[in-house]
């Protein structure tokens, strides 16, 4: 196997007496797309700021592209590129005005290159039609594809995203989304934080669950899933006062609990398929009719609580740092 392109050695950070990262153990194989899951306080952001140079580690080692990011910094931030958790892009001047600037300050000459480089992202991203527009105009959509752009001026081979639909709406979540796939495609590594289940779902190749500066599970979406358990029987009465037999049945079949939503759906992991049509018959029996049942995968928010022991959002507000900011 080729060299990784990120690779972290017992990385450990700490905040006073508050222990960020404790050593964080990361192989990121090139051309791949790797999510880092874990609510606020879980050590993402800091991991990202590490990898990109930006602050310096108290344990461990960490080598992007062959590079220790400690000894060789400036050989670092010529191949990588990072898009934060806010767009960083300047409100009072033009989109093509911002990229030019950045294209200029990497290097890119003549003039005229980063002209033709600048004009090459708004086109990429969808925003030649707004090349002249001061940024502060823009919505939140079009900052964070502007902010993706400039990341990319300096065709980075490592691409570092923090975050990166946070405060988007889901059109546009979508459409960052087909973006960051396009750019994996197209060969760029990309390391990706999220608190988002479904964003790690859709876009990773490997997952790492980060809780509390540690690594507490590794693997692709589906390996993951399965780490919760068995296949998840969904079971939605027609009648919303046979919830509670519906769920005892349920919790008599699979010997274990059952989770009844605030819409009637009951949730209840089986060990295998076979007792959906148990389930079938038991409902039937006790005079339960049904309008929805089905068994599927768990989900990557259930295999987070199986794994870790508690709901992401639980894992945020008790991990949330003293700053307010997420790690």
């Amino acid at each position: 196997m080729s060299e990784p392109a990120i690779a972290a050695v017992r990385l450990g950070k700490s905040f006073g007496t508050d222990r960020v990262l404790d050593g964080l153990d990361l192989q990121v194989q090139r051309g791949m797309i790797f999510g880092l899951l874990g609510p606020n306080g879980a050590g993402k952001t800091t991991a990202v700021r590490i990898m990109a140079t930006l602050l310096a580690p108290d344990e461990g080692q960490v080598s992007v592209l062959g590079l220790d990011v400690v000894r060789q910094p400036q050989q670092v931030r010529r191949r990588i590129g990072l898009t934060g958790q806010y767009a960083a892009v300047d409100d009072l001047i033009s989109a093509r005005e911002n990229l030019y600037l950045i294209a200029r300050l990497l290097g890119i000459r003549p003039a005229a290159a980063a002209r033709e480089r600048a004009d090459e992202m708004l086109a990429r991203f969808g925003l030649a039609a707004a090349a002249a527009t001061k940024v502060r105009a823009f919505s939140g959509g079009m900052r964070r594809r502007l902010d993706l752009a400039a990341s990319l001026i300096g065709r980075p081979a490592v691409l570092f995203l923090d975050e990166p639909t946070t405060g988007l709406d889901l059109a546009s979540r979508n459409e960052l989304w087909a973006m960051i796939r396009e750019l994996a495609a197209d060969g760029t590594t990309v390391l990706l934080t999220t608190q988002y289940l479904d964003e790690a779902d859709r876009l990773a190749d490997q997952i790492m669950v980060l809780d509390h500066g540690k690594n507490v599970a590794l693997g692709t979406p589906a390996e993951l899933k399965r780490l919760a358990g068995g296949q998840v029987l969904e079971v939605r009465p027609l009648r919303p006062a046979d919830a509670l037999p519906a769920a005892q049945v349920l919790r008599d079949l699979a010997g274990t609990g059952a989770a009844t939503a605030a819409d009637g759906l009951i949730t209840v992991t089986v060990p295998n398929e076979e007792l959906v049509t148990a389930a079938a018959r038991s409902l039937d029996a006790r005079g339960i009719p049904v309008s929805h049942l089905a068994v599927r995968l768990p989900s990557l928010d259930e295999a987070f609580l199986a794994i870790t022991g508690h709901h992401a959002g639980a894992a945020a507000q008790a991990g949330h740092e003293l700053t307010g900011a997420s790690r």
